[in-house]
């Protein structure tokens, strides 16, 4: 599961990270969310292109998007054969900039406790992204992007039984060109990231809101978090009766 990220290092640092010629101007990004524009790097005419898109694909096929959900992720392992997605899988498959993302671990006092992913070194990387042009009945056309998940490795599995596939540069034109590489021939790729590739820690809450969008949202918190919910016994239950008049109302 991936539903928000981070691109907040400067354009210069991702356009050599990903080797595109174009020189966009983009402020730093903290809080990424869906339906919103996002960086993607694609092949045109068989070199690498940077493009913004609409996180939330939309397929190439479908009519109407009223009513439709927000395609923000695809599962690794159905992605080749769902209908959503198999078009793209063949034809359109992306990079998708990122130098950080975040994950909710629920904990056995019912509150989630956001984290915060990224590189050890700070550094970029790259999803692995799908994207469409879908053509509206007026003419009008949207391209639209999802990222692709696959099992979390044992480094994030407490908080998510999903992650983000990541791509690495050796595979970036392996990846990227899907007319000399159909589904089968990068099936590879789609793994869970090494176990030291990320480290994760808990942040505040005000990640929650996609309206805070500062770098304040991604300091560490100082105090430690309660232990996830599958990490902790529950208690035990009473095993004497209460009296059926004990003279205290039920409140449960």
């Amino acid at each position: 599961m991936c539903g928000r990220y981070s691109l907040s290092l400067p354009p210069q640092e991702i356009r050599a990270f990903f080797g595109f010629p174009e020189q966009p101007n983009y402020p730093p990004r903290y809080n990424i969310a869906p339906t919103q524009p996002i960086a993607v790097v694609r092949l045109v005419h068989g070199q690498r292109s940077f493009a913004l898109m609409r996180w939330g694909l939309l397929p190439s096929w479908l009519k109407d998007p009223k009513g439709f959900p927000t395609l923000i992720n695809a599962r690794g392992d159905t992605v080749a054969t769902k209908p959503a997605f198999r078009g793209a899988m063949r034809h359109h498959r992306c990079l998708i900039p990122a130098d950080g993302f975040y994950e909710w671990q629920k904990t056995d006092l019912g509150r989630k406790v956001p984290h915060l992913i990224r590189r050890p070194d700070r550094g970029p990387f790259a999803f692995a992204g799908l994207w469409e042009t879908w053509l509206g009945a007026d003419g009008s056309e949207l391209d639209t992007a999802t990222i692709v998940t696959t099992d979390a490795n044992k480094t994030l599995m407490p908080l998510h039984d999903r992650m983000p596939v990541v791509v690495q540069p050796r595979d970036f034109d392996r990846w990227l060109d899907a007319e000399a590489n159909a589904p089968k021939d990068v099936a590879d790729i789609l793994e869970p990231a090494p176990e030291d590739y990320f480290e994760a820690f808990p942040i505040s809450t005000r990640v929650n809101s996609v309206a805070n969008d500062d770098p304040a949202i991604q300091t560490p918190l100082a105090e430690a978090t309660t232990p996830p919910a599958e990490t902790r016994q529950a208690p035990k239950k009473p095993t004497k009766k209460a009296d059926k008049d004990d003279g205290q109302m039920n409140l449960l």
